[in-house]
């Protein structure tokens, strides 16, 4: 198999500092994580609660620590410094290779889009408590088996406030559909909705918005690696 991961993201229109966080880190037996957080509010202040979730998450995963496990953590340190009064949404997309499973954990309400290998897309959009505010949280977990074909799709709330100011807000199932016909990459993918979502807001994003797709292909075990990011960078 093959794994592909795309990433598209944008910060809130005249926001200096997102907040929305995003890490991988390869699995201590082999695979990798995705995870993304999304600070309540924007800004500076939105940016510290999800590098802080994000970190807490990364640390745990690279002992050992399952998904789950690392998702209440997380919430047990934000819940402790915050006392229940800011929250974050999380999302874990991990490709396990030990076990050869892709798991997804979510805590907060944006849905995951799932791709079937057999072409069926559905939405895991049961309802999720976000990180921070309850003293005691489960996070939903869904454990999918990692084949050639399956395509997954997590996204912060900005994709789904895309629109929202003229009450025409994006379609998303409809919208990856459309895209697959078209881009049957995961990098297609993540800059066709990103695209989108920029366009329905004229350009002026009403929300940080980070897309993460992740597509497992057939292909060879072994071979080299890749990795490329493109990230404009303020002249001083």
């Amino acid at each position: 198999m093959h794994l592909s991961v795309a990433v598209a993201k944008i910060d809130k229109w005249a926001v200096q500092s997102g907040g929305d966080t995003l890490e991988m880190i390869e699995r201590p037996n082999g695979g990798l994580s995705l995870v993304l957080a999304d600070g309540q509010s924007s800004g500076p202040g939105a940016k510290r609660i999800s590098l802080g979730v994000v970190r807490k998450v990364v640390a745990d995963l690279a002992e050992g620590v399952r998904d789950g496990a690392a998702a209440r953590a997380a919430n047990d340190t934000l819940y402790a410094l915050r006392k229940g009064k800011v929250a974050a949404t999380l999302v874990i997309l991990s490709a396990d290779l030990e076990s050869r499973d892709l798991v997804i954990t979510r805590c907060g309400d944006p849905p995951v889009f799932v791709r079937e290998p057999e072409g069926v897309l559905r939405a895991l959009d049961d309802k999720a408590p976000p990180l921070g505010f309850y003293r005691y949280m489960r996070p939903m977990v869904k454990t999918l088996p990692l084949s050639p074909g399956l395509l997954v799709c997590a996204f912060t709330d900005g994709l789904l406030h895309a629109g929202s100011r003229k009450g025409a807000p994006m379609d998303i199932g409809a919208m990856i559909d459309a895209l697959w016909l078209r881009e049957k990459t995961a990098q297609g993918l993540a800059n066709g909705l990103l695209e989108h979502a920029m366009a329905l807001d004229d350009g002026r994003p009403n929300d940080d918005t980070s897309i993460v797709v992740l597509l497992v292909n057939a292909g060879e075990g072994t071979g080299p690696r890749y990795m490329r990011v493109e990230m404009p960078a303020p002249d001083a």
